[in-house]
């Protein structure tokens, strides 16, 4: 089917804008945003490809991107579980952070699915709900996963001897 350019420069001028701001929505990312708006309105399969609905281009633009996002995401949590197996020995930790080394030897203790947790939600810096659906998890699965791997993390690292509350009401009045 030929495409008019016109018409599809009336199409891609009237889209682009609404597509950046879901793609920055999506991602929280200007340019990623912008890269994910450009990649939906030039699909594969050429320019002719944004009217594979003809009833609705504009809601097939957006289908295009947001499974563009979730292919992306689903990429970056395969990496992550390739190198969570992966030889954590080989990671380099720089010299002289001990903290670095202790806490990463306390996250590496955690089960899986809480490790994964915390590594997408803090390290990763996603949203509850991305980590549940990066996970396929329900959101409050992953909201106690993320707690208990906080807790653990506390109980590991903190050091109860040096809680003041804790010291001034065992050494009495």
């Amino acid at each position: 089917m030929a495409v008019d350019e016109t018409e599809f420069s009336e199409f891609f001028a009237s889209q682009y804008g609404p597509l950046c701001w879901l793609g920055l929505l999506l991602t929280g990312d200007r340019a990623e945003g912008e890269e994910l708006a450009q990649e939906a309105l030039y699909a594969p399969g050429g320019a002719g490809s944004w009217c594979a609905d003809p009833d609705d281009p504009a809601s097939y633009a957006r289908r295009v991107l947001v499974n563009r996002r979730r292919s992306l995401l689903r990429r970056a949590a395969v990496e992550t579980r390739y190198l969570a197996r992966s030889r954590p020995e080989d990671l380099v930790v720089p010299a002289g952070d001990e903290r670095a080394l202790v806490l990463w030897q306390a996250v590496q203790a955690l089960p899986a699915r809480q490790r994964a947790v915390l590594v997408l939600r803090f390290h990763q810096d996603l949203p509850e709900a991305e980590v549940a659906r990066l996970l396929g998890l329900p959101l409050g699965t992953v909201k106690s996963l993320g707690h208990r791997a906080l807790a653990r993390l506390r109980e590991r690292l903190g050091a109860p001897g040096l809680d003041p509350a804790r010291s001034r009401s065992e050494e009495g009045p």
